[in-house]
């Protein structure tokens, strides 16, 4: 292993992020009484222009009135390439309370990207003497995105979580589809008269979560586009979380629970976890530096998958 040890993610769990438009505040109190991680208020892609001011003030009231519990709050603002996103940044750092915890930003192409964020989010905290810092959130939805996720990761100690979002991410590719994450009909191996569809989606995510890893960032999956199909969604979101990821967005209420569902270990796992590192310890106890567990050869490697799995139920079970 080098001598630059990779640095630990953040703590917060992020299994998933329920996210609603900031043009409609009737949704705000549901989402807060949800079993979500993570509520996203949006004031990109689901608000239309013309609703953006009023958007950012519906967002604003519902950090400082509303019972959030102890979900992380986040807002997404609009992209660096519109006239919305500076005056998004300066009028919650401004006026919403402490209780705000992250900005989310889109399309993320570079690192300075989120330094450009990063430096308004300071100069507003140190003018308004805010004491809790804002933490950042990434989408990586384009080719420029994909191309530097690395120093995207590196770029900002605030940076907390990335994510993919397919959509956009399939139109800066140029990729032939309508599709909003999962497999696509047209993604296919042929062998012997029959269709084998695999994830066209695989590669970005292993990018991003390797990006993710060495920095010490969340890495989360983003949206599922059919939210009639729960069986998508889970073979999506566990795919996911064999890649490494954490978690994934949710856009319709009703993904929340199938969120979570894959993103906490089962009782399983966690008990298969800690009787591998159970039989570690006795081994080192015996001067051995491997042991046999259920038929099969575990050793100092298979003691850091298990540490995974036990300390993602710790998280989960704290938050």
């Amino acid at each position: 292993m080098s001598f630059r040890l990779q640095p630990p993610a953040p703590a917060p769990p992020h299994r998933c992020q329920l996210f609603g438009p900031g043009s409609r505040p009737a949704l705000f109190e549901k989402m807060a009484a949800s079993a979500a991680d993570v509520v996203n208020l949006d004031l990109e892609d689901s608000v239309a222009p013309g609703d953006k001011e009023s958007a950012r003030r519906n967002i604003i009231q519902a950090i400082n009135e509303i019972d959030w519990g102890k979900k992380t709050l986040s807002v997404r603002i609009n992209g660096l390439d519109t006239p919305y996103w500076y005056r998004d940044v300066v009028d919650l750092l401004e006026n919403a309370g402490d209780r705000l915890d992250q900005i989310m930003i889109p399309k993320v192409g570079c690192a300075a990207d989120v330094y450009a964020v990063d430096a308004l989010v300071t100069g507003v905290e140190r003018a308004k003497a805010r004491r809790k810092p804002i933490s950042l959130e990434v989408i990586i939805e384009t080719s420029a995105g994909i191309a530097h996720v690395e120093e995207i990761a590196a770029s900002s100690p605030r940076l907390q979580a990335m994510s993919l979002g397919a959509a956009d991410f399939a139109a800066s590719m140029g990729m032939q589809t309508t599709g909003i994450g999962g497999t696509q009909e047209n993604y296919y191996m042929h062998r012997e008269g029959q269709k084998y569809w695999s994830d066209p989606w695989h590669w970005a995510q292993a990018a991003i979560v390797a990006a993710c890893r060495t920095h010490g960032v969340l890495p989360v999956d983003g949206p599922f586009g059919d939210f009639s199909d729960d069986e998508g969604f889970r073979a999506q979101a566990l795919r996911s979380a064999t890649l490494g990821m954490v978690g994934k967005w949710a856009i319709h209420p009703k993904q929340v629970a199938l969120a979570n569902e894959v993103f906490t270990p089962s009782d399983a796992a966690v008990t298969e976890a800690r009787e591998i590192l159970a039989a570690m310890e006795a081994a080192k106890a015996a001067g051995q530096g491997a042991a046999t567990y259920k038929g099969r050869l575990i050793d100092i490697a298979s003691m850091r998958q298990a540490e995974v799995i036990v300390r993602q139920a710790e998280i989960i079970a704290g938050g």
